[in-house]
């Protein structure tokens, strides 16, 4: 014999040869002979690897434990003192009635949809995350739902969630934004033949999500290519001299080429712009060149210009100098004043005028 205590809120199961015997609640007992006893806290749910209809089939048993069946396409959701306690998935389970008394709340999730009386924030806790599905859509972002592939509905900016079954479910997400697309390395000839690398630059917005993603396979490719397409074209029916000159004009020639084209794909071109055009080596050579004899032509242009005025100018003093006497003599010192600054000594001897003598060494 075996003496064993059961304390509060304990429930103690007798088995002898696999059978249920006696329950014990409360107290101190004996064991006999070949009995085992199996000793559950009653605060948490029952879990036994004997049947339970084997289990109820005894009344003291039945009358400890409530009996929650829960079919395949539901849920159980268990409330102690009014709280969220656990789940209860498919099967038949028995909860001990213990101190406190449970509820239960029953759940279809056969469909995805998850009922609004269920308090949202349930859905965060741990025995609840294994049963739904979450999806985010940011607030730049929108979304296509699709359930079993076909689309249902745009999912605006928000947190989504659905019960865990066997209904297929997809969520396709687009950014709203403004975008950037660069299209770099084009390799294009001049109507003159001449090949340049051009890198060119786009701003689209998506604005019909459902074009975009249902009705177009990887819209943005698409887009590229279009963009692409037209630049080749626009550039082809240039020269290069025009190109060089206005390659700004060549983003407006491009949106007015594709104009209408953007609708189909649910996108809006805001803006472009030619980012940089890259010259091969012998034509960069070439442009230096260019660039060099215009340059030296303009300083020999200007080199003219001012030697002429110089001219002018000598002129013009000549003519007031043959009408003013002294004035050709306030001139003539002048001249001798700037060459007697280049010479150290200057040494004069035997009469005449100094001015005449000066006149004498340096004009001849």
């Amino acid at each position: 014999m075996k003496k064993v205590t059961i304390y509060t809120n304990f429930v103690g199961l007798v088995f002898k040869n696999g059978r249920l015997r006696r329950v014990l609640t409360e107290g101190n007992y004996w064991l006999f002979f070949g009995e085992t006893i199996e000793i559950n806290n009653m605060g948490v749910a029952y879990s036994s690897k004997i049947e339970l209809d084997v289990l109820l089939q005894n009344g003291d048993f039945a009358g400890l434990v409530d009996v929650v069946d829960v079919n395949d396409n539901e849920l159980a959701l268990v409330y102690q003192h009014h709280n969220f306690k656990s789940v209860l998935a498919a099967g038949r389970h028995a909860i001990w009635k213990g101190l406190s008394s449970c509820t239960f709340v029953k759940v279809d999730i056969s469909k995805i949809e998850i009922d609004a009386a269920i308090d949202k924030n349930l859905l965060e806790k741990v025995p609840l995350l294994n049963y739904i599905r979450a999806y985010k859509v940011d607030s730049f972002e929108k979304a296509l739902l699709f359930i079993d592939g076909k689309f249902e509905r745009i999912l605006e900016p928000g947190n989504y969630v659905y019960w865990k079954n066997s209904t297929l479910i997809q969520v396709f997400k687009s950014d709203m934004r403004q975008l950037n697309m660069e299209i770099t390395g084009q390799e294009i000839l001049t109507k003159d033949k001449a090949q340049l690398r051009v890198n060119f630059n786009v701003q689209y917005k998506v604005i019909d999500i459902v074009k975009a993603l249902i009705e177009n396979k990887e819209f943005d490719k698409q887009l590229y290519v279009i963009i692409q397409l037209a630049l080749r074209e626009c550039i082809g029916m240039m020269s290069f001299d025009e190109l060089m000159e206005s390659k700004e004009k060549v983003a407006g020639q491009v949106m007015t080429m594709t104009a209408g084209k953007f609708d189909v794909l649910g996108v809006k071109l805001i803006n472009s712009g030619v980012k940089d055009i890259v010259l091969p080596g012998d034509i960069k050579e070439i442009m230096n060149q260019v660039l060099v004899a215009e340059k030296r032509a303009q300083a020999n242009l200007i080199t003219r210009r001012e030697e002429t005025a110089s001219t002018r100018s000598l002129l013009n003093t000549a003519k007031l100098m043959e009408d003013n006497s002294m004035l050709y003599k306030l001139k003539e010192m002048e001249y001798v004043e700037k060459i007697a600054e280049k010479i150290n000594n200057i040494s004069l001897s035997g009469s005449g005028q100094l001015v005449d003598q000066l006149k004498q060494i340096f004009v001849k």
